[in-house]
């Protein structure tokens, strides 16, 4: 194992902490300054075995801060775990070392047996890092042999060669942070960073200083300079995720990068200049966002020089059996397990389901199998719940010669790239419910007059549609699907046609909200709590 670096000019400190990890059979290195430190991982020249499984460093020091050194040792290790010493009163320092991702921060004076214990949390950390990042690197980047797989694979070895902006569109869950790391690794920017960040999950008051960075004293906390995600990509990519949630007032800034290449820290009034190709991913409609005044149309103009469309899984059942093996390989190795094994019948059930939540569900039903399944071999039984509710549809699977082509240029700037394909009006971003009127639940019919016919954060909602229900149909529907999953000795029924109920209740709602939860509870009569943690349940994200 490699050791773990400890940086403090308190000779005290030190010799506690060594002899203490000593006696934990964990190797150290010692550092007074920060400077020292640098310079050590300059002498390791790239070699992964000669750096730190961990870093432990001191907030004050001759030299330069612990917080200086957490930023630039983020900027060329950002797996590493980085360990913050404070002082025990010293909140602004603990604040600053969790903005600029330590992994912990240990207050001063500090219990010796909890030092120790959060170490060694970081280790495993550590190493979870470094196996992750081996499978990464040994396991295949993307699985697929559907058609519509095949043209997304032509479309990225067409980009290989080019800087162009690329935005990729797609269901929540299809993979779309695969196809954008794909895509750098096959650029001329493959030596460069790969930096993600989803615009959608960072607050609206901390995305400008994440995307930007911000200068010391630019608000309250902000200790030091701290770079920002551009910064941290220069040379590479930058990754943004869930585009079309980022605030408008945001999408002026973002424009002015894209156009010039020059931004602003927050707080700062020095240009700074940003050599990044910038990669978007959106499961939204983003031409209907700007119809409805949610998108700059300029921005989208930028973003949009070619679009890549990535299919959803139920688009190429195909292959879910290849998927499936592979994550089930994967789970196995996480845990340190015996592989398990999937019938053919078990397969072809798995392809009758619709996956809402594409392949990352998938794989979260995989690892399932993986720890709860009682035998090696996954028969049809062991399958969820979820999968189990579904009546296979004597068509099969959905066809994936269906599925739209997938490069499209657009606009002028992408006049140099040679087509792949012409495409078709960008997709909504979730089709849950079918396109008729009508919403099967657990092979009845429950014809609902007025119900949408897609859910899509720009697809304007029905504005309260009257629901009328034929109790006789609903009701005998329902009573038939229940008996025959008695006769058939399930042991799960209710539970079974409870979750299709509650699924197909909430998706109706959210489709008529347009995507917005609090509305979609209020409409329903349930909390904002209920509603989400149901989403979660439910698989429905």
């Amino acid at each position: 194992m490699k050791p773990i670096w400890i940086v403090d000019d308190d000779q005290s400190i030190r010799f506690v902490l060594e002899k203490a990890l000593l006696r934990e059979d964990l190797p150290t290195r010692s550092f007074t300054n920060t400077r020292d430190v640098l310079a050590a991982l300059d002498a390791a020249n790239g070699d992964e075995t000669l750096g730190p499984q961990v870093l432990v460093s001191d907030i004050r020091m001759p030299g330069g801060s612990g917080l200086d050194l957490l930023d630039k040792i983020k900027a060329r290790h950002p797996g590493l775990p980085v360990i913050i010493m404070t002082a025990f009163s010293d909140l602004d320092s603990a604040v600053s070392a969790f903005q600029g991702g330590a992994f912990e921060y240990l207050p001063k004076p500090f219990d010796l047996p909890r030092a120790v214990e959060l170490i060694r949390r970081a280790v495993d950390e550590s190493q979870r890092e470094e196996v992750a990042e081996e499978r990464m690197a040994a396991a295949p980047e993307m699985l697929g042999q559907a058609p519509a797989m095949q043209d997304v694979f032509r479309a990225i070895g067409r980009l290989s060669q080019s800087n162009v902006t690329v935005l990729i569109t797609g269901e929540s869950g299809s993979g779309k942070e695969l196809v954008a790391r794909a895509l750098h690794k096959h650029s001329p920017r493959t030596d460069g960073p790969f930096v993600a960040i989803n615009t959608a999950a960072i607050p609206k008051d901390l995305l400008e200083s994440e995307l930007f960075g911000h200068e010391r004293g630019a608000f309250t906390g902000a200790q030091t300079m701290r770079r920002g995600r551009f910064e941290q990509a220069e040379g590479g990519t930058l990754f943004l995720d869930e585009i079309g949630d980022m605030p408008f007032d945001l999408q002026t800034r973002l424009l002015r990068v894209l156009s010039d290449g020059h931004f602003y820290r927050v707080g700062g009034h020095n240009s700074v200049k940003a050599n990044v190709r910038v990669i978007a991913a959106t499961h939204q409609d983003l031409e209907q966002r700007v119809k409805l005044g949610g998108f700059r149309e300029d921005l989208f103009h930028r973003l949009n020089v070619i679009r890549l469309r990535l299919p959803a899984l139920r688009e190429r059942g195909e292959d879910v059996p290849a998927l499936t093996r592979h994550f089930l390989q994967e789970s196995a190795k996480q845990l340190g397990v015996e592989p398990k094994r999937i019938s053919d019948a078990a397969l072809t059930q798995l392809a009758t389901f619709g996956f809402p939540g594409n392949v990352r569900q998938l794989e979260n039903i995989c690892h399932w199998l993986t720890v709860m399944a009682p035998a090696q071999l996954v028969e049809v039984k062991d399958l969820p719940p979820e999968v189990m509710a579904v009546v296979p549809a004597a068509e099969g699977p959905a066809s994936s010669s269906q599925t739209p082509t997938v490069l499209a240029p657009a606009g002028p700037a992408a006049a140099s790239v040679p087509p792949v394909a012409a495409t078709t009006a960008m997709p909504a971003a979730a089709a849950v419910l079918p396109a008729t009127s009508d919403i099967a639940l657990a092979g009845s019919v429950l014809p609902l007059q007025g119900a949408p016919a897609a859910f899509d954060a720009g697809v304007a909602p029905v504005d309260d549609p009257v629901v009328e229900v034929n109790p006789s149909t609903w009701e005998s529907g329902l009573e038939r699907e229940a008996q025959t999953l008695l006769a058939a000795g399930r042991h799960d029924v209710w539970d079974a046609l409870s979750r299709r109920f509650e699924s197909r209740l909430i998706l109706t709602a959210l489709a008529n909200t347009r995507g917005r939860r609090i509305e979609a509870a209020q409409k329903l009569g349930i909390g904002r709590n209920t509603i989400t943690r149901k989403i979660q349940e439910l698989g429905l994200e």
